[in-house]
């Protein structure tokens, strides 16, 4: 019993002891501090307080006392005294000691013994305190310790970053990856690392000299594609899928799924190319329908986002549709052909008749496929809106409403009817809807719901009939029915009617996007101008400043007056959301290295 209370007695004083001295520690009263944590250290060995004792001793100067403890504590066992060595020399260079520095830095690492595991943590200590030549020394020793070159890869490759040596900083990554074939960690730490262009550069031209010297080993190639893809660089990771595709006899898939990658970046050259590729070399495998079919959507893409639309293209691409459903007949691997073949007709050929012809045989083959069915009813639903049937729209897409009550088809039904009360001029039917859709499941439609929402609120209620909102929801309204002319003309005459509502930067910002699209780039930037001398205080002016900064950079190629757009952007608008990219910008414009 007086043992057990003995040692209970003894806890408390060690935690008092403890306690005592991280106090004095906080409060910078060292010396105070000293006497406690040597009481400790007498006891028993622990990190924390060793090195809080010796950043006390080199803040007091005591080199002395320093002296006496270390050469007493590193009488003790290998593995503890390496710690009291490397505190040691902490001491020795706080003394401008360096030759006695190295010797207890080198006694540190070497104290250790055959304990492998214990060089890492003796690395990570070096780290903290930026000795990274006495981190990568620590690991090497560990390395010829245990005779393993391949001990050690990652923190060695951390190591050489901090060094600033990116080329063994890629070898050491590159061979945990050949070792352990853990290819997402060697990614995402090269994802980290490797922040400067002549860095990516770097790992390049390592990977295309690996691919040469080991042609039949796919984790380089793998982890080329992967760059390639990260820079979005399509076809050079295209030309690596093709030949991982020809050497190890992957069919096509994951080229396939590369050009789906690129047609989700909008890449629709390099995506059609690959969906080519797979019907040309696979004629008869799995994928041909599917590559055949997305083939022409790459090229539909394509030709839908070059201004003006080419209208012999489309018509091309009809003709594409027709000979692949002739091929493949109408079935469930060619749904979604008619359903483009459809959406051309009526947007672009103001064929609406034929259209609806098309999405209803759709909807018949595809009966069993639900999502298919709804997908094509909300495009009948647009249909019936450019035909000017707005109860026919909105019964349709109410259709489509209870049938994905709680799904995004749902949701995006109801942000149709929304915008369609919008169409029509009943603003506080539209706002209800649109409220609900602001907690949306997927951001894009909870953003479009709240942008729609806020653009109502501020420009309803503010003259008796609404007359301005509602001949504006008519343009938009225009521009859904692809009648862009009319729809400038009027632009016009409404800006000139409202130069003093609330409206006209939105007038001007909607005339800007819509000269965008066309191509006609001096238009757009004399309205985004006329925004940001007339109306910068509104809403829209970072918008139009940041969008006419780029259009000066990218389109005009006008380095200057670029440059000093986006820094006015800068000290205009510091809470903006374009604040980083601008300021990127303009340092890649200045010739600033961007990390």
């Amino acid at each position: 019993m007086s043992a057990i209370l003995m040692l209970s007695a003894w806890e408390v004083q060690a935690q008092s002891d403890e306690q005592l001295a991280e106090e004095y520690f906080r409060n910078e009263d060292c010396e105070k501090a000293l006497t406690y944590y040597e009481k400790i250290l007498k006891k028993n060995f622990e990190k924390r307080a060793l090195k809080n004792y010796t950043a006390c001793l080199i803040k007091t100067k005591d080199w002395d006392e320093a002296e006496k403890f270390f050469k007493r504590q590193t009488k003790a066992d290998g593995a503890t005294s390496a710690w009291y060595f490397f505190q040691w020399g902490l001491v020795s260079e706080a003394q401008g000691k360096s030759a006695e520095t190295e010797k207890k830095f080198t006694e540190a690492i070497e104290a250790f013994g055959p304990r492998i595991d214990l060089y890492r943590d003796m690395a990570e200590e070096f780290r903290e305190a930026q000795k990274t030549e006495w981190a990568q020394r620590a690991l090497q020793r560990a390395r010829e310790v245990g005779r393993n070159e391949n001990l050690f890869r990652l923190e060695m490759a951390s190591v050489y970053r901090d060094l600033n040596d990116p080329e063994n900083m890629i070898g050491e990554l590159l061979s945990y990856g050949i070792l352990f074939r853990n290819t997402e960690i060697v990614q995402n730490m090269l994802q980290d690392f490797l922040k400067e262009e002549k860095e990516q550069a770097l790992l390049e031209k390592v990977l295309y000299e690996k691919i040469q010297k080991n042609p039949n080993e796919a984790f380089y190639n793998e982890l080329l594609v992967w760059y390639q893809v990260q820079r979005k660089d399509f076809y050079k990771a295209f030309i690596q899928e093709r030949a991982l595709d020809k050497r190890f006899k992957y069919s096509g898939t994951r080229i396939f799924d590369l050009a789906n990658l690129a047609l989700q970046n909008k890449d629709y050259e390099n995506a059609a190319a690959m969906f080519e590729h797979i019907v040309k070399e696979y004629p008869q495998g799995q994928l041909y329908p599917f590559a055949r079919r997305m083939a022409i959507n790459a090229r539909e893409e394509q030709v839908k986002n070059t201004y003006p639309v080419n209208i012999a293209e489309v018509q091309k691409l009809i003709a594409e549709y027709a000979k692949l459903l002739s091929e493949l007949g109408s079935n469930t691997r060619t749904l979604e052909a008619l359903r483009n073949m459809a959406i051309l007709h009526a947007f672009y050929l103001d064929e609406k008749e034929k259209a609806i012809e098309l999405l209803e045989k759709a909807i018949e083959v595809g009966k069993t496929e639900k999502n298919f069915v709804d997908k094509s009813k909300l495009d009948l639903g647009d249909i019936y809106l450019l035909q000017g049937e707005p109860w026919e729209a909105t019964l349709v897409y109410s259709q489509v409403e209870k049938s994905q009550k709680d799904d995004v088809l749902g949701y995006e039904a109801k942000l149709r009817n929304a915008k369609l009360h919008y169409f029509k001029g009943d603003f506080e039917l539209s706002k209800e809807v649109l409220d609900i859709l602001k907690k949306a499941t997927t951001r894009e439609i909870a953003n479009d719901a709240n942008e729609l929402s806020l653009l109502i609120m501020d420009n309803t209620g503010l003259d008796s009939n609404e007359v301005a909102m509602r001949s504006y929801a008519n343009v938009e309204l225009l521009l859904f029915q692809n009648k862009t002319q009319e729809a400038i003309d009027s632009l016009k005459s409404l800006y000139t009617q409202l130069k003093d509502h609330s409206l006209a930067d939105e007038i001007l910002w909607l005339t800007a996007k819509t000269y965008q699209k066309l191509d006609s780039v001096p238009q757009a930037v004399s309205c985004l101008q006329t925004i940001r001398e007339k109306y910068h205080y509104d809403i829209l002016g970072d918008d139009a400043l940041y969008t006419l900064a780029k259009l000066h950079q990218e389109k005009l190629k006008d380095k200057e007056n670029a440059m000093k757009l986006y820094q006015e952007l800068l000290e205009k608008y510091p809470g903006s959301i374009f604040v980083a990219d601008s300021r990127k910008r303009y340092r890649m414009l200045r010739g600033d290295t961007i990390n």
